[in-house]
């Protein structure tokens, strides 16, 4: 093939753009790299067919534009998923979401006397409430939330944080505890072992260069077995008589208790933690409080006044987008405080659903498929997750539709429902595909009904 007869740019974008959603600018310049790729490898001696670079070009930018953000169906039974997005808001969240995000709001003005008003002032007085703390406050994640408060309390000579080697944990995308207080300009002292950490370990670790003593949950392992660690209650005593705070990381950001929503383990909650003596703690507000990606730190009130004076505090403060969800998620757990299950969080509703609830659900899903379907569909049980760094021990009792393709190939079939509109994922277990219905809306069975008949057809 020469250079002269490379597919014509706009003849390809003109035929792409019928069946992609891409901007065509966007189409047009990926076929530009695409193509230059190509004229490379004929100057080098290679001699492709125009067919095979079409269908290349073809395939690339259909792969390139499922990468865009868009629903997906959560069949896997991990409530929190990270890859999925977390949390899913509530009906009236992301209704007050949409009002606001479509016109102006009062971010940063005082209504009734017509001048400047603070951010977030009544979003930080509902959190206060909702967590019984003297003060709160937000950033845009719980990482954020450590580095600020790290930044705030542990500077100049005065700045060792102990830690016990059991809780140098590692977060989500490969952070771990020990990089975050290098980045906040920390210094770390590890006290204990990875099993056992004892309250005389931190006693013999405090310098006068002591900042603070850290406390990390660790939300997304557990250490079973020849163990121990001093209470919070003692740690509290400690940092108090030597005239410096006691902070929490307990990252899930658990409000309810969970062993009463579901039958998994009790998470610690932060109200527990303030009330046993923690200064500060902090935590994330897209996983079981079930809001938007944010970092909420609550406790005393001459610190969090600090940390808001902070320069680097605007640098991770959150848009008026976050807090309106954040809002609107704080607002609906006041509400529902006497009854949870009347709750609009959908992450507490899926915790408690009922199996048999689901069930019936699966069975109505089934018996609307074909009887003509390509497959053996049954109902198994099957055991959801919290997920999302979250309770690593958790096993939720659950439903799930398995389905055993026989005229088509079980990955065709999983690739051919992650590739539709909606996008349908679920997990393979043996030779069958499973949906679990503890992550699947009620709303969205019709889909999966639509979907599974078409496909098995």
């Amino acid at each position: 093939m020469s250079l002269r007869e490379l597919p014509s740019v706009e003849k390809l974008a003109n035929s792409l753009s019928k069946v992609t959603p891409l901007p065509k600018p966007l189409i047009i310049g990926f076929i530009r790299r695409e193509l230059d790729n190509w004229r490379q490898q004929i100057i080098k001696g290679d001699d492709p067919k125009r067919a095979d670079i079409e269908t290349s070009i073809t395939e690339k930018i259909n792969h390139f534009s499922a990468s865009r953000l868009q629903p997906v169906i959560n069949g896997t039974g991990v409530l929190i998923h990270t890859n999925l997005g977390r949390s899913p808001l509530g009906q009236t969240a992301a209704s007050a979401l949409q009002k606001i995000a479509t016109g102006y709001s009062n971010l940063e003005f005082n209504l009734p006397e017509g001048t400047r008003g603070k951010r977030a002032e009544y979003l930080e007085t509902a959190l206060a409430c909702l967590l019984d703390a003297p003060s709160a406050t937000v950033v845009n994640n719980c990482a954020a939330a450590l580095v600020i408060i790290l930044r705030h309390l542990a500077n100049g000579k005065k700045n060792e944080v102990i830690v016990s080697r059991g809780e140098l944990v590692e977060i989500g995308g490969g952070f771990r505890i020990p990089e975050i207080l290098e980045t906040s300009g920390a210094k770390l002292v590890e006290v204990g072992a990875t099993n056992k950490t004892h309250i005389s370990d931190y006693e013999k670790a405090i310098t006068p260069n002591t900042a603070l003593i850290l406390k990390v949950h660790r939300s997304n392992f557990f250490i079973g077995g020849f163990t121990a660690e001093p209470h919070i209650s003692e740690l509290s005593q400690l940092a108090h008589k030597n005239g410096f705070p006691l902070v929490e990381d307990i990252g899930s950001g658990a409000i309810m208790n969970t062993d009463e929503l579901a039958p998994i383990d009790h998470e610690p909650t932060p109200q527990a933690a303030l009330r046993n003596g923690i200064d500060l703690v902090c935590f994330s507000g897209d996983k079981l409080l079930g809001g938007p990606q944010s970092g909420i730190i609550a406790g005393n009130t001459d610190l969090i006044a600090g940390i808001k004076k902070e320069p680097f505090y605007r640098a991770i403060r959150c848009d008026k987008l976050i807090l309106t969800v954040l809002q609107e998620s704080i607002d609906e757990y006041l509400r529902t405080q006497a009854d949870p299950s009347q709750t609009d969080i959908p992450t507490l509703k899926n915790l408690a659903e009922p199996t048999e609830n689901l069930k019936l659900r699966a069975q109505n899903i089934i018996k609307k498929i074909s009887k003509t379907s390509k497959a053996d569909i049954s109902i198994i049980s099957s055991t959801a997750t919290t997920g999302g760094g979250t309770m690593p021990t958790s096993q939720i009792p659950s439903i799930a539709i398995a389905i055993k393709p026989t005229g088509i190939s079980l990955n065709k079939l999983s690739r051919t429902l992650r590739t539709s509109t909606p996008a349908i994922v679920g997990y393979t277990e043996q030779d069958k595909l499973c949906l679990d219905l503890r992550t699947i809306f009620p709303w969205q069975d019709k889909d999966i009904t639509n979907k599974l008949t078409e496909t098995l057809n």
